[in-house]
């Protein structure tokens, strides 16, 4: 997942201890970007190694066969595990996704049209030549309807790559990455509403629409508390479920309605800020502890309260989220998905006009699709390279944009329902996004 750019970290020291140096390992890990792409490939991993062991029956069992019953009396789901993972899981993995978006185009990377130019257009192109390259390979046939596999990319792999490379690339790109997949998150997900929604119910499309509308409503009247946008975008997950639009697509229209602006302005947070802190430190030197000091707790909680409301809703959100999406939500993902069963028929899967589509899409219809569409956006004057990179440094780009994987596998849930055909499409996934990070990674590795 993108994440905004951040200032220097100010952090209270704490008293070293075995707790406290074990608990800081765990945050310096997930603080890594290339943490969350090492628990995806491992989950993967998991999933190839499981579901080809002596014991690749419970892997199939648990996960198409399990069925899962929730919901009040007369509406109750039933969905099997793995359908559970892809429907409501990955709702709120399109929930940060749309946090993400909204927060770019409000204060990020694509907040002005000449900032927005440029990952936008190496976004289109990245988008364009996988789907043509496989669409060719598949013309008047059934699986032409995977075209959509090979357009996404993945920004927690492609971003965990750039981060292993080091400084021998310029920061700002880094930038043009994380902004060019949320562009190309933003194509992604009108792929799925446009081209992988069958069987729409009008009906319950208008009571999701309808609510999508209170929830604007309450934005409008000030509520910031994210519990009533949480509560009802449950209901509006359902229905958007119900009407044969991708549930996951709920996610990204609740986050829209998060409120972006903070309850009281910085100057205000300031001033309590200061008069808290000015009454904590006034009584340090009393003999009572915080525990027992009335006055102490009451301006360490008026800080704590100050912090919480200068801090935007949609801020809040995304930070709450990031972590359980990116060390719980997607491996599980992985882990529900990635598990293909290859047995003898490796062959047949590597060769198959399917898997062969959605590698060249990603391996090479990516890059050439990124790198054509920024020389034609900075030729045209229509955008500029981001500041210290070469072209070098943009085909590399390009090619840690064929790392599709999570979204990739995501569409290929949608575009196939045939278990062999499926298959292929994710063994297609997988190969290609491990070229794909390989060249990345060796391209902008030189020096």
């Amino acid at each position: 997942m993108a994440s905004g750019q951040q200032g220097p970290t100010l952090k209270v020291p704490l008293p070293k201890s075995p707790a406290t140096t074990l608990l800081r390992s765990f945050r310096e890990f997930a603080g890594l970007e290339a943490s969350s792409g090492l628990l995806l490939i491992a989950a993967t991993l998991a999933a190839m190694i499981w579901a080809n062991s002596p014991v690749s029956g419970t892997y199939f069992e648990l996960w198409r066969e399990t069925t899962l019953t929730l919901g009040p009396p007369g509406h109750e789901l039933s969905l099997s595990l793995v359908a559970w993972v892809n429907d409501l899981l990955m709702a709120l993995f399109f929930l940060l996704v749309g946090l993400e978006i909204k927060r770019e185009i409000l204060a990020g990377e694509l907040a002005s049209a000449r900032k927005a130019a440029m990952p936008i257009v190496a976004a289109a192109g990245g988008m364009l030549f996988p789907g043509l390259l496989y669409a060719v390979l598949h013309v008047g046939e059934p699986t032409l309807r995977g075209w959509g596999v090979p357009v996404a990319t993945d920004i927690a792999f492609a971003l965990g790559v750039l981060t292993l490379v080091g400084r021998s690339t310029p920061s700002s790109l880094k930038i043009f990455l994380a902004s060019l997949a949320i562009a190309d998150d933003i194509g992604a997900l009108l792929v799925i509403a446009l081209f992988y929604t069958e069987g729409l119910r009008l009906g319950a499309l208008l009571i999701a629409a309808g609510l999508i509308g209170i929830l604007i409503l309450i934005n409008g009247l000030g509520f910031k508390s994210p519990i009533p946008y949480l509560l009802i975008g449950a209901a509006v997950w359902f229905f958007v479920h119900e009407s044969g639009v991708h549930a996951t697509i709920a996610g990204v229209a609740v986050a829209m309605t998060i409120p972006a602006r903070a309850s009281v302005a910085g100057r205000e947070f300031v001033n309590v800020s200061r008069e808290a802190l000015n009454q904590f430190e006034a009584r340090l030197d009393r003999a009572d502890p915080i525990m027992t000091d009335g006055t102490l707790l009451s301006a360490v909680d008026a800080v704590g309260d100050a912090c919480r409301k200068v801090t935007p809703p949609l801020q809040r959100l995304e930070q709450s989220l990031h972590p359980w999406v990116a060390f719980a939500i997607v491996p599980v993902f992985a882990l529900a998905n990635a598990g293909v069963l290859i047995g003898g028929s490796v062959g047949d899967l590597l060769i198959g006009r399917v898997s062969i589509g959605v590698v060249l899409g990603l391996v090479i219809g990516k890059p050439v699709g990124i790198v054509l569409a920024s020389w034609v956006a900075v030729h045209t004057g229509v955008a500029a390279l981001p500041s210290g990179a070469t072209w070098r440094h943009i085909v590399g780009v390009g090619c840690l944009g064929g790392i599709g994987f999570t979204m990739s596998l995501f569409i290929a849930n949608l575009a196939f329902l045939e278990p062999a055909v499926l298959d292929s499409a994710k063994l297609g996934v997988l190969g290609a996004s491990l070229l794909s990070g390989i060249l990345g990674w060796v391209i902008l590795a030189r020096k």
